[in-house]
């Protein structure tokens, strides 16, 4: 059999290339290869727009035709797109990479800096999760979980401005208080459920 390295419908990998080089090249980022500016404020429709656009020219089914490499440069091309898509478009993850690409690992487990205060503010919330579920009370979770919810926000205000300021180490400690922010909300959630489905 020959390989080929044009897809069933004439598309082929050198064209993708050379309209999208970010694609290609081992270097290029999230950013580059949306082509956006590397920042925390950014177009989400701009980039689902972008990312419509790669996986219409990549997508694996497009090179079902194709020989074995074409096929697999195809889905590493593919899954990077959706890799790349998936982090930009959540603010947090997104907040994450981008201080990952200034040097700083905010979220590694022994990066455990945190404020006292936040760390207070932390064990109250969930003390009031485990009181409130001890009591099957749903309205005491959901005042949690709303308080929870403000407390994002605002984060995610400050946390803009730093991290489009380059003030990363205020960022950083933020995207950290929003780590845990999350799964204090996540454990809120779960305790709604589990009454929810009682």
């Amino acid at each position: 059999m020959v390989s080929r390295s044009v897809s069933d419908d004439g598309h082929s990998l050198e064209a993708v290339k050379q309209s999208m080089p970010a694609l290609a090249r081992a270097d290029a980022d999230h950013f580059d290869l949306f082509e956006l500016d590397r920042r925390f404020g950014i177009d989400t429709d701009v980039l689902a727009q972008r990312y419509r656009t790669i996986q219409s020219q990549v997508h694996p089914d497009r090179f079902a035709a194709a020989g074995e490499a074409q096929k697999r440069i195809a889905m590493q091309w593919a899954t990077r797109a959706n890799e790349g898509f998936q982090t930009l478009r959540d603010p947090l993850a997104r907040a994450l990479y981008l201080l990952k690409l200034r040097g700083i690992d905010a979220s590694a487990e022994r990066n455990t800096t945190i404020a006292p205060a936040f760390l207070m503010q932390q064990m109250e919330w969930r003390e009031a999760i485990d009181d409130a579920a001890a009591a099957n009370n749903v309205d005491a979770l959901d005042a949690v979980l709303s308080e929870l919810q403000d407390e994002r926000r605002q984060r995610f205000d400050k946390l803009a401005g730093w991290l489009d300021s380059g003030a990363d180490q205020a960022a950083a400690d933020t995207a950290r208080e929003l780590l845990f922010i999350q799964k204090v909300m996540d454990a809120a959630r779960r305790q709604i459920e589990r009454l929810d489905d009682a």
